[in-house]
């Protein structure tokens, strides 16, 4: 029986045509390893489609307007977490996966399948052709087992079990040869393994990138080899992959500036902070169907996307911190009221109903008592000290806010009056981390590796390590650059209300990382429970690091196809 990954041997690089990548390709039915060794070019352009078909978009199962690998992992690597709230249901497939209603037939998953395991195809191409002896090949045979690497790993967290709920868990078919072999499910650590090891020989080969940063270079093997280390609990080999890169160079040197940062999303694909990217030019522009389309709405985008509660109560303790005053956009109404937002849980008799926010005129006794009214029934706001959520009040404090509100504990949010989308339920707040590249509000260059990450991989690993001070020391690095002021700045005698490091570390990962794909990932590989009871079109509920769901099932036209196995609860 032919398995479906391998049918692909005649249309590995049939994308290489296609979309918005102007390149002069081999008709993709004519190049092959034969064509590769008698074109000192056939190895680039082969590369240079794997970066294209990340971006453009391709028909799967006759679904083609923003169908793009760019979009659907973005999506479907952040929407499941608790970073964001939906402000209404959509007919867009991000919907089952940002509601835990996945299933194999959803076409974004089955696309991003599809064109992950293209991409592994076209890179061992590269790697069984081209002769490592000759120099004039490591870049580009660098870049294949980079992209090797970065698809594997992709695929493997995507669509198996986190590498810390055990290695002999079943993972994704590795694929390092381009023969036509039957498929099997390797386990994750086999498939970790290899990511390593191609990674570990990327850096080996390559130098500088050829371009810009939709280019992989020897750091950024080295940037996403310390994120994979890090998934994998080897704190030791983490930090000292860092510790490599930087080559005794102070952290900070290598980030944007604070004031460089507040336009460094719009400008990523030249940033020295930025490792790797998908590259996007004028032409790459997808409009409606971009990332940032259901974040921000200006003129063109949806803008149904908005930062959750909880992500936005971390945010308020700094106003001034750039990663909420440069990224993050409420739309205020006119008036400069103080207004108290009020979550509303779905009931017993709806339970996956959404959950609304109300809005009330909030009332000041100027002693720091907050209450509102509703109708003539006052109800008295409870200001709750919590470990690492909420805003720091005058007593340099953690809190949140909270209310009985009709007989049950509502969590509420004070500050100025958000507008309400006309039909909707939660405040308008818009994201611009996917826009306003060249001036265009649907256009960026998605990151998938830059600086900050690698330190606070950094710090994770040096937390889990028990080096508390260097591990607040990386974090510090991050806040600093994000314009927080000294005061804010964390010390093993000043935790601002957190019970050990490691929390400390995870916030910060999440404001700093916040809708690049990483809090997902954060939180079920700490064996952690995704809580996402807050305001939104999501079900208000807490989803345990147990659930099946948390793994995307294998599409159905794979494994009815090929016979591998299924991922359990599908």
């Amino acid at each position: 029986m032919k398995t479906k990954l391998m049918n692909i041997a005649i249309a590995a690089v049939m994308l290489l045509g296609m979309g918005s990548c102007k390149l002069d390709y081999f008709p993709s039915d004519e190049l092959n390893s034969d064509l590769l060794l008698q074109d000192a070019k056939g190895a680039e352009y082969i590369m240079d489609g794997c970066y294209a078909i990340m971006k453009d978009e391709v028909e799967f199962l006759g679904y083609s307007s923003g169908n793009t690998y760019a979009r659907h992992y973005f999506q479907l690597s952040e929407f499941p977490g608790d970073n964001i709230c939906l402000s209404a249901h959509t007919i867009d497939p991000l919907y089952e996966a940002t509601a835990y209603m996945m299933n194999d037939g959803l076409k974004n998953v089955g696309t991003l399948w599809m064109i992950g395991y293209k991409i592994i195809y076209m890179t061992n191409t590269v790697i069984s052709t081209l002769d490592e002896s000759d120099a004039n090949n490591k870049q580009l045979l660098g870049e294949a087992y980079f992209m090797r690497g970065l698809m594997h790993l992709q695929m493997v967290t995507l669509f198996a079990k986190p590498y810390s709920m055990g290695r002999d868990n079943i993972g994704v078919p590795l694929r390092t040869t381009t023969a036509s072999d039957k498929i099997v499910r390797n386990p994750v650590g086999e498939v970790y393994d290899q990511i390593v090891a191609d990674l570990k020989k990327a850096a080996e080969l390559m130098g500088a990138s050829r371009g810009n940063a939709g280019y992989p270079s020897h750091d950024a093997a080295l940037g996403v080899l310390s994120r994979v280390y890090l998934y994998m609990d080897d704190y030791d080999n983490c930090i000292a992959t860092v510790d490599e890169m930087l080559a005794g160079a102070d952290p900070s040197s290598k980030l944007e500036s604070t004031g460089g940062f507040a336009t460094y999303f719009a400008n990523a694909k030249t940033s020295k902070e930025t490792l790797f990217c998908i590259a996007h030019e004028v032409s790459d522009d997808c409009g409606q169907s971009s990332i940032g389309s259901m974040y921000l709405k200006d003129g063109i985008g949806w803008g149904e996307v908005y930062p959750s509660d909880p992500l936005m109560y971390l945010y308020e303790r700094y106003p001034d911190d750039v990663r909420y005053s440069s990224f993050i956009i409420p739309q205020f109404s006119d008036n400069n009221d103080m207004r108290v937002y009020v979550t509303i849980p779905a009931t017993d008799d709806d339970p996956e109903a959404p959950h609304i926010k109300q809005r009330f005129n909030l009332i000041d006794d100027g002693a720091g008592n907050y209450s509102f009214k509703d109708g003539s029934t006052t109800y008295n706001i409870e200001k709750r000290k919590i470990n690492g959520e909420g805003k720091q009040d005058a007593a340099g404090e953690y809190v949140e806010y909270h209310v009985n509100f009709k007989g049950e504990d509502c969590l509420c949010r004070i500050n100025h009056d958000v507008t309400l989308r006309t039909g909707f339920t939660i405040p308008m707040v818009f994201v611009n981390k996917f826009s306003y590249q060249d001036g265009n509000p649907m256009l960026s260059s998605p990151v998938l590796c830059r600086w900050g990450e690698v330190i606070l991989n950094r710090a994770e690993a040096y937390a889990k390590s028990g080096q508390d001070a260097k591990a607040l020391a990386d974090v510090n690095v991050i806040r600093t650059r994000a314009g927080i002021p000294a005061e804010g700045m964390f010390a093993a005698g000043n935790m601002h209300g957190y019970d050990n490091v490691l929390d400390v570390v995870l916030d910060e990962r999440r404001m700093e990382l916040a809708f690049e794909g990483h809090r997902m990932f954060d939180v079920y590989r700490n064996k952690r429970d995704m809580d996402r009871r807050y305001a939104g079109a999501q079900p208000f509920k807490i989803v345990p690091y147990t659930e099946p769901h948390i793994q995307y099932p294998i599409p159905n036209n794979e494994w009815t196809v090929s016979g591998i196995e299924q991922n359990p609860g599908y």
